[in-house]
């Protein structure tokens, strides 16, 4: 090769190369800016202080006097209610398809199969019952 080939060759080489080192850097920079982005964020207020707001509010900006705020808040404990009884109904709905899908799958397993199945959905609802719990802290 000629000089001025090689010149070129390991110039466009040392060019491609700081390109990708540049790019692992930044990319890198992105990322972990982006993920410790989540770690400050504010944290979901609780019912209790959601309500609390929400009360305050329509005192202040709406000017509801004592008596409005006491029928203000029947009306919230009311569609609470109603919330936690359309819940049940759609989880005990849930739940009677889940379990019949398991035991339909049961059906077609072997003998020797079943515990091992038994096992893994014990397993999974574990795990979910702890992702509940985890949530439930928050």
């Amino acid at each position: 090769m000629p000089k001025s080939k090689l010149s070129a060759f390991l110039t466009l080489l040392l060019v491609f190369a700081s390109g990708a080192v540049l790019g692992a850097v930044a990319h890198r920079l992105y990322v972990v800016n982006t993920v410790m982005s989540g770690v400050g964020a504010p944290k979901r207020p609780s019912p209790e202080d959601f309500r609390k707001r929400q009360v305050n509010e329509m005192r202040d900006r709406v000017k509801m006097d004592d008596a409005q705020i006491a029928k203000y808040n029947e009306i919230l404990d009311q569609t609470k209610n109603r919330f936690d009884e359309n819940h049940d109904r759609y989880n005990a709905a849930t739940h009677a398809i889940l379990d019949e899908q398991r035991n339909r799958v049961r059906a077609i397993l072997r003998p020797e199969q079943a515990p091992l199945y038994d096992q893994m959905i014990a397993e999974h609802d574990a795990a979910r019952k702890q992702r509940q719990r985890d949530r439930d802290k928050k």
